[in-house]
């Protein structure tokens, strides 16, 4: 197995880190920049101050000057000034005072101010002769920076956690769509659909989900063809079976009509219906589990199918009593007759065989709301037998499975599908072709109930 999804991790991830870690540096310090610097409506403001206080200097009037001073310092509660200098030479070589000249004595407004400073620097502005510059204490209201420290916390967390959530969102996606076609994949060939691949949908990728894919395609094609060729073996045996099964009934029927008291006859013949009977609900039950088909379509009264059931039930089993809590009608809009049908009644007489003979088996009908919370109707059938282990609830809805002989108190129903473990498990099978489900409980006092949900529409 390659590596290649190993190395574009590992590079996406180093390259989402140094990217990130790049652009918080790029970002705080652009951002750091200029939040240093005064907006351009103070330095213009600064600069007109600066012009005031020369023009009342080179007037001449030192008391004007003093008295604007004075108002400025109280208005903006800081602190200005006119002052003079000059550079007097004291030894060494001359020629250097014209590098010397224009020294600062403060800020120049253009230049950044210290955010980590807690005190306010002093301005500048120069006046036209070099000598002499106005200078003050810069206002509070004109500090850059008042919402450093809370853009420097967003540019410290939100900004990397933007940063990881996208470099995340890239890898999600970078893994998700392969998988996001498996499961589709997976999803259609579970419906029926053995033609899907995965290794086209992922094109020129190549990495381990490519190798996924690929080993899921071939396990397709492999299972596709098995489940293909199993379908068409089911075909050819149901229609090589059914012959030689109906040679067999026909030779039977001849040979009671020359012997009808011969009780060898009659169980070649009673035989021959069983075994009939087995081989076309195994044939059912492999279609229904094979194919997965959704048996809906028809309109029917669940009430009047029950009656035919319990009418052909109680010839049946004589020996045993029905009772029955029915409403007027329960309409079954969108099911199947045959399906419901033989489920209903497996499910019947296996709970006959199991009551014994003079007990009542109790079938009660009323609507309900399935569990996916659609509008339907609750069977419930429940009988007098010993019921079944907790363990055994579901096992008893696999095929061929068969509860212990002692359990089976009568004799009546040995010819059903339920004598030898098909019953359960073919009507549980036909019930979900309809949308329905089946369910076992033991009850309280004594027996196993089996419920069943149908939905009405």
């Amino acid at each position: 197995m390659n590596r290649r999804l190993l190395w574009k991790l590992i590079l996406l991830i180093t390259a989402g880190i140094v990217a990130m870690f790049y652009l918080i540096n790029y970002v705080t310090l652009r951002a750091e920049e200029e939040m240093s610097m005064l907006s351009q409506a103070h330095r213009d403001e600064l600069r007109g101050w600066g012009r005031e206080a020369e023009a009342l200097y080179r007037s001449g009037d030192r008391a004007s000057l003093q008295r604007w001073l004075d108002q400025l310092q109280q208005r903006e509660e800081t602190i200005a000034e006119v002052v003079s200098y000059s550079i007097a030479h004291l030894a060494g070589s001359r020629g250097l005072e014209e590098r010397y000249s224009g020294n600062k004595l403060g800020r120049d407004v253009d230049w950044k101010i210290h955010l980590y400073f807690p005190e306010n620097p002093v301005m500048e502005i120069p006046f036209e002769n070099s000598e002499t510059s106005f200078l003050v204490l810069l206002p509070d209201r004109m500090r850059p920076g008042s919402n450093w420290q809370t853009t420097r916390l967003l540019l410290q967390i939100f900004l990397p956690a933007l940063v990881l959530a996208i470099l995340s969102v890239l890898l999600y996606r970078h893994i998700m769509q392969p998988l996001t076609s498996l499961q589709r994949a997976t999803r259609e060939f579970s419906r029926g659909d053995f033609t899907v691949r995965v290794r086209p949908q992922l094109g020129g990728r190549r990495d381990e989900f490519s190798e996924l894919a690929t080993t899921f395609d071939q396990m397709a094609a492999r299972i596709g063809e098995q489940l293909v060729n199993q379908r068409q073996l089911i075909a050819d045996f149901s229609h090589e079976l059914r012959t030689p099964l109906t040679r067999l009934e026909i030779a039977i029927e001849n040979l009671g009509k020359h012997y009808p008291a011969d009780p060898n006859v009659q169980r070649l013949y009673r035989e021959s219906r069983h075994f009939r009977k087995l081989t076309e609900d195994t044939l059912t039950l492999a279609w229904l589990d094979n194919e997965q088909p959704h048996l809906r379509g028809e309109t029917l009264d669940l009430v009047d199918l029950i009656d035919v059931i319990v009418d052909d039930a109680r010839f049946e089993f004589p020996d045993r009593k029905i009772a029955t809590q029915l409403p007027e009608s329960a309409v079954l809009e969108n099911s199947s007759h045959q399906a419901v049908g033989q489920a209903l009644e497996n499910i019947l007489r296996n709970a006959l065989r199991y009551t014994p003979a003079g007990e009542a088996v109790e079938i009660a009908l009323e609507s309900c709301r399935v569990q996916s919370g659609e509008a339907g109707y609750q069977v419930t059938i429940a009988d007098r037998g010993p019921g079944v282990p907790e363990a055994l609830l579901e096992t008893i809805f696999r095929p061929f499975f068969q509860a212990e002989p002692s359990r089976n108190t009568g004799e009546s129903g040995s010819s059903s599908t339920g004598g030898v473990g098909l019953g359960l498990a073919l009507a549980r099978r036909q019930l979900r072709a309809v949308g329905g489900q089946v369910a076992a409980a033991n009850r309280p006092e004594g027996g196993l109930s089996m419920t069943i949900f149908l939905p009405s529409v």
